[in-house]
């Protein structure tokens, strides 16, 4: 990585949901505007997470969310379509910024399919600031979507446990049945449909 690169972070959220879509972020923050507080968002409060959400698309030198949706994932499995959702991400954010001076750090073991210098970091959601606030955006979009959901479906809880398999959405399920906003390969869905 040469010394003028930026870093342009991308992370994913919802991976483990049972329902809606999986979401990726790609963040290329300023150097001369650090913004205080960022961290993996799996630690932050909901609160915290919304106000640098706030900051960092006030702040950032460009930022893009993307997702993939349940269908999606259905087709092509959970880990493809967590690259593919990083992909669109990185491409959304590169419309609006030149591509020559960045370098992606990812969170995670790989790379999406990129034409961009690109390194993995495992746990890099709480080493490097970029992909902090890349996980930070890409949470909110998703629990956006969740609480989109939840008006939808409100008998389903969506708001409480986000698509999460917890005991109360495994038992709405097994009382109302799937919605069109499940993943149906994933194995609590898949034994309502069999």
């Amino acid at each position: 990585m040469s010394s003028f690169s930026l870093i342009c972070g991308v992370d994913e959220a919802g991976r483990g949901p049972l329902a809606g879509g999986v979401y990726a972020a790609a963040v290329i923050l300023n150097p001369e505007r650090p913004l205080i507080g960022l961290a993996d968002s799996k630690i932050l409060s909901e609160k915290k997470r919304d106000r640098l959400s706030d900051e960092i698309k006030q702040y950032a030198l460009a930022w893009a969310i993307a997702s993939c949706s349940a269908k999606e994932i259905d087709q092509m499995n959970i880990l493809q379509a967590s690259l593919l959702a990083m992909q669109r991400a990185i491409e959304a954010l590169l419309m609006h910024h030149d591509s020559r001076s960045i370098f992606v750090q990812v969170d995670g073991n790989r790379c999406p399919n990129i034409d961009l210098p690109c390194e993995a970091i495992v746990q890099g959601d709480s080493k490097v600031p970029a992909i902090s606030a890349a996980s930070i955006l890409a949470k909110v979009a998703h629990d956006e979507e969740l609480y989109q959901l939840d008006q939808q479906y409100p008998q389903y809880g969506f708001a409480k446990h986000k698509g999460y398999p917890t005991p109360l959405h495994l038992a709405m399920l097994a009382k109302h049945g799937v919605t069109p906003m499940h993943r149906l390969t994933y194995s609590p869905v898949k034994k309502l449909i069999l």
